[in-house]
């Protein structure tokens, strides 16, 4: 039997065996880089590479705080409004890798947004405020994170504080977005009744106080600012004054976590419905500490309230690390023998040689009980 190949797939089947050779080819000519590095050089948002995003913008809010304008790689799939993304980025030749809410919807330029707070000896968040310029590349996850919006529910109260901001003004941007003309009003914010308790230490240290004040001002929005050098610390119980109808209202709330351990016992106590976002974990009192020793011999004191993963690195351990939150598992190495304390809740894992076996533990959210002994 004779088999007729068409002229046009004949072609098609040598053009692939072609490529294919000039892939070897170049493969080979490249050892011990492969062409997709090259490829990383010149096209590093492109589909199919690793998820990346190169910084475009950088806008400072207050002195230490900055929204961060990224172009997303071409295989971003896209967010919700209150939505995060974890960022990677290297700091000092190590990659570090934190979340941060995205502060816009989607946008019609495909570009996302994040604002960073520089807190305190933050590795981060101190580099990407006060040194990343644009042009700089990031690596990123796919969004995450459940603190969305229902659509059952058309009164709202937003419990903000501080950089807790930025997941709701994402939302609130997304439904009344801001142009030259003023706040535009949508049919999917229509009837939307929104109150937002706003806690800051002070007016020109509230990120995104201009926009909150213009959604006020539009009238689209209650805006109620709290300041602590104004009105002092807020007393949880003194919601029920801010916000007279707060039991009509379903209540959305991100901020630190005695903000948020206040909130959820009050609504607890009221039989209020409360949704929250925490990126840091809510810890507990600190316990006893004890050594921590690695694979290479080195031994390090560690007390019962320091995470396991700081206690490393301040002594320049090199530690897998992701959103130091307790929620990727990237900071998970092997606990051959000792005990850790979960700081969230005060749990204890134990390890015994011959009857536990080797635990992997979470290095971001534990601390030492006692002395440990780790296989990493």
């Amino acid at each position: 039997m004779t088999t007729t190949v068409e002229p046009s797939a004949a072609a098609a089947h040598r053009g692939g065996r072609l490529r294919d050779r000039a892939m070897r080819v170049a493969e080979a000519a490249t050892t011990p880089l492969v062409p997709a590095d090259f490829l990383d050089l010149f096209a590093p948002l492109r589909s199919g590479a690793e998820l990346r995003g190169r910084i475009e913008e950088i806008h400072p809010e207050t002195a230490d705080a900055a929204t961060v304008v990224i172009r997303p790689g071409a295989d971003w799939a896209g967010h919700v409004p209150g939505q995060y993304v974890r960022i990677g980025i290297d700091v000092d030749g190590v990659r570090q890798w934190r979340a941060y809410s995205l502060t816009h919807g989607p946008r019609a330029d495909g570009r996302i947004s994040i604002t960073v707070k520089a807190v305190p000896d933050g590795v981060v968040s101190n580099h990407i405020v006060h040194q990343a310029r644009p042009g700089t590349l990031v690596h990123l996850t796919q969004a995450e994170g459940e603190f969305v919006l229902a659509t059952d529910h058309d009164r709202l109260l937003f419990v903000t504080a501080g950089s807790g901001i930025t997941p709701v003004i994402g939302m609130l941007r997304n439904l009344f977005p801001s142009t030259d003309d003023g706040v535009l009003r949508l049919p999917r914010s229509a009837g939307l009744d929104i109150v937002v308790v706003h806690v800051a230490p002070s007016h020109p240290h509230s990120i995104f106080i201009r926009d909150l004040e213009a959604l006020d001002a539009a009238g689209v929005i209650t805006l109620i600012a709290r300041y602590d050098d104004e009105h002092g610390v807020l007393d949880i119980n003194d919601i029920d004054h801010l916000v007279p109808d707060l039991a009509s209202r379903r209540t959305f709330a991100c901020g630190p976590a005695g903000l948020l351990d206040a909130l959820a016992a009050h609504h607890d106590a009221a039989g209020l419905e409360l949704v929250v976002e925490q990126f840091r974990a809510s810890r507990v009192e600190p316990g006893e500490g004890g050594t921590v020793t690695f694979a290479d011999g080195r031994t390090l004191e560690a007390d019962g309230a320091t995470p396991i993963l700081d206690v490393a690195e301040s002594a320049d351990v090199l530690m897998p690390s992701g959103c130091r939150m307790g929620i990727c598992m990237g900071c998970v190495i092997p606990l051959k023998e000792g005990a850790v304390r979960d700081l969230r809740n005060g749990a204890i894992t134990s390890v015994v040689p011959g009857e536990t076996g080797v635990l992997k533990v979470q290095t971001c959210i534990n601390a030492a009980a006692g002395d440990c002994h780790f296989d990493h």
